[in-house]
């Protein structure tokens, strides 16, 4: 299975960004890629409440959701949004992955379980639950025979989510992000790689990087991480794309050595 991961610098305007998805996309395809996926809000960063209610569209009339249905079926591939901002209603949005189709369907959806409320210091703090409304199913889709589990960046933070996605068959586990500077340069590595160690998983993630128009700073490094917790792609801080060869009967190897998802039970805490 050839894959690509697209990093980018998202702007604030959906249509100059979906232009430059849509030319990564065709160049990965072109390399032979037949699944490529992109970050976390892939068409809009930005962060000014009243700006974004403006700016989002509900899903049946997202100009990027169109645009992208539209390029995955004229060139026949797998892609995966890592997440759009989806309106849900007047004063609430969704952040939303889709996998699309090679024939431009819409194969599944996932909205952001875990959302991101936190304070890192220095001036910088998040409050997404007071925009968005947080999923609550969680998502394994079959891609071209290869069963993937979906997430979306703050979900990485708790791995019950992945051995779910694990126990219900996922092979791929797909992390879209936007990691802040500070937190991907400490966690951002380990997290991916022990995801992977603990379900014997290929781990995709694609990430935003650098200095946004709204001033937010992202880390990059989108990484493709195999089921023996190895980093084999590592995309660095620059905008593009990365492609990899993945050996899914992998997956099965490393299962038959560490037969972890074999052996769980229910225990608890006791006070």
């Amino acid at each position: 299975m050839r894959v690509a991961l697209v990093q980018l610098t998202s702007g604030d305007e959906v249509t100059s960004n979906v232009a430059v998805v849509c030319a990564y996309v065709r160049e990965a395809a072109a390399r032979g890629a037949t699944f490529v996926s992109t970050p976390e809000t892939t068409h809009l960063m930005e962060m000014n409440r009243g700006k974004v209610l403006e700016k989002a569209s509900f899903e049946g009339d997202d100009e990027g959701l169109e645009a992208f249905r539209a390029l995955a079926a004229e060139l026949d591939i797998w892609l995966h949004i890592g997440s759009l901002i989806i309106k849900v209603a007047a004063d609430k949005l969704a952040n939303r992955s889709f996998i699309l189709s090679p024939d431009g369907d819409i194969a599944a959806r996932y909205d952001k379980a875990h959302l991101f409320d936190v304070e890192l210091g220095g001036g910088e703090s998040y409050r997404e639950s007071a925009l968005y409304q947080p999923g609550d199913t969680l998502s394994v889709v079959d891609i071209d025979g290869v069963p993937a589990g979906l997430s979306v960046c703050y979900d990485l933070r708790f791995p019950y989510v992945y051995r779910d996605l694990a126990q219900a068959g996922a092979k791929v586990l797909l992390v879209p992000s936007a990691f802040t500077q500070p937190t991907g340069a400490s966690h951002w590595h380990v997290l991916l790689r022990a995801r992977a160690i603990e379900t014997g998983c290929f781990v995709l993630a694609a990430a935003q990087t650098g200095l946004h128009d709204t001033g937010r700073k992202t880390y990059g490094h989108s990484l493709v991480v195999d089921p023996w917790g190895t980093v084999i792609a590592d995309a660095g801080e620059a905008v593009g794309f990365t492609i990899v060869d993945l050996d899914l009967a992998m997956v099965d190897k490393v299962r038959q050595k560490i037969p972890s998802l074999q052996h769980d039970r229910a225990v608890s805490a006791k006070p």
